[in-house]
């Protein structure tokens, strides 16, 4: 314990503060912030099946690229405990490339060949040089140990398949007679990432998974993202990951990676996997938030308990730490507005959570994005039925209403135009009768007029509600 406690301590390579004043905020945006920090009421824990709810956590990614160094996770995994904890933030991911000891390049195919730390068995292990609490064999144990401290869950990033250096040493498969080369599919080779050869849906193949999932277990990972797995959608190997998990003796939520995940495999992923992408990766730019009101209407009738499309990570707060792989050194380039429709989507439809900003140099703004609770109560309702979308709503504006537990439901009001909408839309049509009550869920606070929302959303900009 004593070593966990010291190493939940190092944070001296943590990144610098980066000085983001609240500046130039609306009377409105103001209240959100103010209403973030009001009492929380009780939050509903779902115990029993994996990712009842869409996962909450965070990711490496956005801020650090494919170099993230250990003081950096858990700086971030202190002040998720700190200050995201309470209102269900619980789960740390380390993202790309953990295992290459010199990775921070902006073209991933300019480190061909390169010497990946790995075991006797050709598996990957954290490199030394970035997590030092790996040294002796150690692997991703003790980070784990001090993440779990928190009271947090652990999760890593991998690629498909098993990789090329493995393969050509022909290493032995642990814990059964084959070696790498019965398992390796040498032809199946990811268009961007020169590190793996993919896997056989064979005997061999399984093996390599089940002997890779075992070690993930030991060393305490709750949560996997495998890479390469979606698009284009790798059914064979969706498999082996799914028994290799389900023999491993340790309940670990399956994420797959990249999207677009095709809609003909939906249902097989939703019967192998937790989460899977609907979209390619996500930035800060309106072009792709626009795009991912069109995927989410494709996947809204296969979320539910156990099974959520993923709108993949939210690149707000401070991104590209230090111009890492992942661009310019940013705060996120989003106004407020497309902020508040990010958040208010991805908690709307319901999507996974998954924050990608170096959290410490948070502003008030972005923490209130991440902490309001009645919002983050929408993506963690109980009845875990999804959202969908109004295509004949009287507005010109986006309508997506979705059923909560207790009758009442969420409605979100979306413009995705670059001119200001006035709204006049009555809750009857949109099938909402006897309505008692409307609740603004940023601002915590019920609107006089119960017969119809009226009012302004600017540019890129949302509104949601609860209505009862």
């Amino acid at each position: 314990m004593k070593n966990v406690l010291a190493l939940v301590s190092t944070l001296c390579a943590a990144a610098p503060l980066l000085l983001v004043a609240d500046t130039g905020l609306t009377d409105r945006e103001q209240q959100i912030i103010a209403a973030s920090k009001l009492p929380a009421p009780a939050r509903v824990v779902h115990a029993g099946k994996l990712a009842a709810t869409p996962p909450m956590g965070w990711n490496s990614y956005d801020a650090f690229g494919d170099n993230v160094v250990e003081a950096e996770v858990l700086a971030n995994a202190r002040y998720v405990a700190d200050k995201m904890r309470p209102v269900g933030w619980d789960t740390v991911v380390v993202d790309y490339c953990w295992y290459d000891p010199g990775a921070h390049d902006n073209n991933r195919m300019g480190r061909v060949g390169a010497a990946l730390v790995a075991d006797a068995n050709g598996r990957l292990l954290p490199a030394t040089n970035r997590f030092p609490s790996a040294v002796n064999g150690h692997g991703f144990q003790p980070l784990a140990d001090a993440v779990h401290a928190l009271g947090l869950k652990f999760g890593i990033h991998v690629m498909r398949g098993i990789p090329r250096q493995t393969v050509a040493a022909n290493l032995p498969i642990a814990g059964s007679t084959y070696t790498a080369a019965d398992a390796a599919n040498t032809n199946d080779q990811c268009a961007w990432c020169p590190d793996m050869f993919g896997v056989h849906g064979n005997a061999a193949g399984q093996a390599w998974y089940d002997s890779c999932v075992k070690l993930w277990a030991s060393w305490g990972v709750d949560y996997i993202k495998v890479d390469d797995l979606s698009r284009p959608y790798h059914t064979a190997e969706v498999e082996l990951i799914r028994h290799a998990i389900d023999q491993s003796g340790r309940a670990i939520v399956f994420s797959t990676s990249p999207g677009e995940t095709p809609v003909v495999d939906a249902g097989h992923v939703a019967r192998n996997a937790n989460l899977w992408r609907v979209s390619d990766d996500f930035w800060d730019g309106w072009k792709y938030l626009d795009h991912e009101f069109t995927l989410a209407a494709r996947w809204h009738n296969f979320a539910g308990p156990g099974h959520w499309p993923d709108a993949d990570m939210l690149p707000v707060g401070h991104l590209s730490v230090n111009h890492r792989s992942v661009g310019n050194d940013r705060y996120t380039q989003f106004t407020r507005d497309e902020q508040l429709t990010l958040l208010s989507f991805w908690y709307l439809l319901p999507s996974p959570l998954m924050v990608g900003a170096n959290l410490p140099d948070n502003d008030a703004w972005t923490l209130a994005l991440l902490t309001s609770p009645e919002v983050i109560a929408v993506n963690q309702d109980a009845l875990g039925a999804p959202a969908q979308p109004q295509p004949n709503a009287p507005t010109t504006a986006e309508v997506w209403v979705r059923p909560l537990a207790d009758q009442s439901v969420a409605v979100g009001f979306f413009n995705r135009t670059t001119v200001p909408l006035q709204l006049q839309v009555p809750w009857e049509s949109l099938g909402l009768t006897n309505v008692h009550r409307v609740r603004d869920l940023w601002l915590r606070q019920d609107l006089e007029n119960g017969k119809a929302f009226t009012g302004e959303l600017p540019p890129h900009g949302s509104r949601l509600f609860k209505v009862n």
